[in-house]
């Protein structure tokens, strides 16, 4: 008699559709458990998206860090080149020759400077 009740049972109770066709036909979208639970998984795809964009905005951020840093060491060195050739430059027999070269009739100091004092 169990057989017989399980039997039954099965005939009666109705048929499952597969998810596939439940998911085209509609079906699944009206039973209370995915209506019930919709907010949530709107919260999670808003979660999501904001996580994707995000990750995106931190990745352009990097790059554009790594940009600059590359950019910060080439002034750099830029900046010691200049500097070095200004010394160079800014030398006391540097600047003599420089006079020389160009015939300018200027002559270095003999006797050092001194300081004028005024008297208030």
């Amino acid at each position: 008699m169990d057989k017989n009740q399980e039997t039954e049972s099965r005939v009666n109770q109705p048929k499952r559709e597969g998810f596939i066709k439940s998911l085209f036909s509609g079906s699944l979208f009206s039973e209370k458990i995915i209506l019930g639970n919709l907010p949530y998984l709107l919260l999670l795809t808003v979660l999501g998206a904001f996580y994707i964009a995000n990750r995106f905005h931190a990745e352009k951020i990097i790059r554009k860090t790594d940009q600059l840093q590359e950019e910060v060491k080439e002034l750099r060195a830029e900046a010691m080149a200049t500097t070095s050739e200004l010394m160079y430059i800014s030398k006391q027999s540097q600047v003599t020759r420089e006079i020389n070269r160009r015939g300018l009739e200027l002559k270095e100091l003999q006797e050092p400077p001194y300081k004028i004092e005024v008297k208030k």
